[in-house]
């Protein structure tokens, strides 16, 4: 072939492999902007329903209690009015909780709030209404709640975070779900990390390339994809069923869970992300330049010296980072905690690791399958602390990975 032929060849080889590149390029772009706009709508839809107005009417007059503002009366008249309104047994049950002399005059005030006054909402409506259809709305609330109050709530508050369960909109909280969630993640982390990692250090760094270990490495990535359903039922048979005498804590003494306790919940979450942290770690390991290794080998030092004082070290932010991710994952799963035994409704906080549980997921989903409105807000409001915590984990991933990349830079 003669050079103009041969340069003619080449150029439209070229054009045809830049079109292709643009064609795949707008491909891309509007995946990302696809993804971009789901996003967005999803937060959109959260944010809508976790802020808006709502119609709040007393059980009791405030007015009625004293001829003084509630906020206005000491410590003794709030105690009062709380012990001519409610029966001797809730007086009795709360001062047993905190003693009532011990209770600021705030924690005093709030009590008759909620225990006394009794504000209930009986309707509320999403924040694009509520800031674009004002008149709309309080005319609404004048004819079909007349003695209601319109009032702009924000479902994510700090009482919000601060109180139990409860049936009650007013009252509901995420305390009991968000402590469940923290001790699950760490269960999950103290057992998925080590093992984890050891796994990866051992198939990178010790075992043969035999068909036994290929055999594990190919069973490793296939765990990774199987459906997390498929896990809780794993962590049913395994940890609430055949260890259930050592989960429920009946070795102690402690009887009365069946084996549905948060340990059995961490350990099925552990098994959930174990595959994905053993790949994370392989590939942080795999990532270390063999000329490290060999450097090591050659000033004498054993296998076992040249993994832990310089493969690890190496590979440990990629290592934390995977580690992380996989949290990530774990903290918003729902199905394996169901079959694992996680309570919808517990408002009893968790004490240990042998104790009935919940969790943020479950809980969402425990609110938001109600019919009423409010519970639905309520949701809106966990997903948020939800995401937060997601956004916080994988921020913290990010930080962890520049630190030590930093600290390897300056060794």
């Amino acid at each position: 072939m003669s050079a103009p032929a041969a340069e003619g060849v080449f150029r439209s080889n070229l054009s045809a492999r830049h079109r292709r590149g643009r064609v795949w390029r707008a491909v891309f772009l509007g995946s990302t902007a696809v993804a971009l706009i789901a996003l967005a709508a999803l937060g959109g839809n959260i944010l809508r329903d976790s802020v808006g107005l709502v119609a709040v009417q007393d059980a009791i007059d405030p007015g009625r209690l004293a001829d003084r503002p509630l906020e206005r009366l000491a410590p003794a008249e709030l105690m009062a009015i709380l012990q001519d309104h409610l029966s001797p047994a809730v007086f009795q049950r709360l001062d047993s909780e905190q003693p009532f002399a011990e209770r600021s005059r705030r924690a005093l005030h709030k009590l008759v709030i909620e225990r006394v006054v009794e504000p209930q909402i009986l309707a509320s409506w999403p924040l694009d209404e509520s800031l674009l259809e004002r008149g709309r709305i309080e005319a609404e609330a004048a004819r079909d709640y007349p003695r209601a109050r319109l009032e702009f709530r924000a479902w994510v508050n700090t009482n919000f975070l601060s109180r139990p369960m409860s049936s009650d909109p007013m009252r509901a909280g995420i305390r009991t779900a968000l402590l469940g969630s923290l001790w699950l993640i760490g269960i999950t982390l103290v057992f998925a990390f080590p093992v984890g990692v050891a796994s990866a250090v051992y198939l990178e760094e010790y075992a043969s390339r035999s068909r036994l270990n290929r055999a594990i490495q190919t069973n490793i990535d296939n765990l990774a994809g199987v459906p997390s359903i498929i896990y809780g039922m794993l962590g049913l048979a395994l940890f609430v069923r055949a260890l259930g005498p050592l989960t429920s804590g009946a070795f102690l003494g402690l009887t009365d869970t069946n084996g549905r306790t948060i340990l059995s919940g961490g350990l099925t979450m552990g098994l959930l992300v174990l595959p994905l942290i053993i790949i994370n770690a392989q590939e942080a390991i795999r990532a270390v330049p063999s000329s490290l290794r060999e450097a090591a080998y050659g000033l004498g030092a054993t296998r076992w010296q040249t993994v832990w004082s310089h493969v690890l070290p190496q590979a440990l932010p990629g290592i934390l980072t995977g580690t992380i991710l996989a949290m990530s994952r774990a903290i918003g799963e729902t199905a394996p905690l169901i079959v694992v035994g996680a309570s919808t409704f517990n408002p009893s906080d968790p004490t240990g690791p042998f104790s009935r549980f919940s969790a943020l997921p479950i809980q969402i989903y425990n609110w938001a399958s109600r019919p009423q409105a409010e519970f639905h807000n309520l949701a809106a409001a966990a997903i948020i602390v939800l995401l937060a915590a997601l956004l916080g984990l994988n921020a913290a991933a990010i930080l962890l990975r520049d630190r030590y990349s930093r600290g390897l830079r300056g060794t």
